[in-house]
């Protein structure tokens, strides 16, 4: 068993800092004060407080480091430090209707000489089942004290597949289609959860054995990249490249279906 870095106890201890609000919130959705962001895009009371909670959280360990978040957007820090990549709570619109899959995701990103940045450790956390999936660059992917391992299915035939629907006013319909076309026959089933941190720690933790989606921010999944590749997965965009935010296309797999998978990606995008 690895322990825990002093950088992971303390992105832990603010997600468990903010996950009771959560916990007392969720269920109660009927009194949730909710804005509309936009075409099927809410932001509740809930959002605001736990990314309150975690950025003075987050702040107070490491006060000279940046912070990107989803609702407040980008807080400036030394440009020569870290910065922290929250997703408050992942699965808003779950959360909103009572559904039980949604997260605390928070991710570190280092920056690189040229420019470059490095997700160096990441933590996504899931209040109502108390589950700590962790993950540092080099010490393996966890969940809690367990380490964990992508799945070991080479068979897309017996294979469940996790993804993201588009909706309202987010995604391409017709490219999601054409992929849907072509892996739907192919594999054992596919599962749209609504939380792609979520869908990416339980790649990495082998409960699903693989992942695609595109049109996702960086707090959806920084820290879920991090988590499969430490799981012994690999993370590509849909040309098969190391350009997943750049390009913002996700396909994570084990190395025996990622490259069944991204043959059919790639090829029903082809046509």
């Amino acid at each position: 068993m690895a322990a825990q870095s002093g950088l992971i106890t303390v992105m832990e201890r603010a997600a468990r800092k903010a996950a009771p609000r959560l916990r007392r919130d969720f269920n109660e959705t009927q009194q949730l004060q909710v804005s509309r962001k936009g075409p099927a895009d809410f932001v509740s009371q809930a959002d605001r407080q736990a990314e309150q909670t975690l950025y003075e959280e987050l702040k107070r360990a490491r006060p000279d480091w940046g912070f990107l978040g989803e609702e407040g957007g980008v807080v400036e820090g030394d440009p020569t430090k870290p910065r922290w990549i929250v997703d408050p709570l992942d699965g808003t619109t779950n959360f909103l209707h009572g559904l039980p899959h949604f997260a605390i995701s928070i991710a570190v990103e280092e920056p690189k000489p040229g420019g470059r940045t490095e997700i160096t450790q990441g933590l996504v956390y899931q209040p109502l089942t108390d589950e700590s999936f962790w993950a540092e660059k080099g010490r393996g992917a966890w969940l809690q004290d367990r380490r964990l391992r992508v799945s070991s299915r080479r068979d897309l035939t017996e294979s469940l597949i996790a993804t993201g629907i588009p909706f309202a006013g987010h995604g391409d319909f017709a490219q999601w289609r054409k992929i849907y076309d072509a892996v739907g026959p192919e594999v054992a089933g596919i599962r749209r959860f609504g939380a792609a941190s979520l869908d990416l720690a339980w790649v990495a933790a082998g409960r699903f054995d693989a992942f695609w989606e595109s049109d996702l921010q960086p707090w959806d999944v920084a820290a879920g990249i991090l988590l499969v590749r430490e799981a012994g997965g690999f993370v590509t965009d849909f040309r098969g490249g190391e350009r997943v935010m750049e390009r913002n296309e996700y396909i994570a797999a084990s190395d025996g279906l990622h490259s069944r998978l991204h043959k059919l990606i790639a090829g029903a995008l082809r046509v």
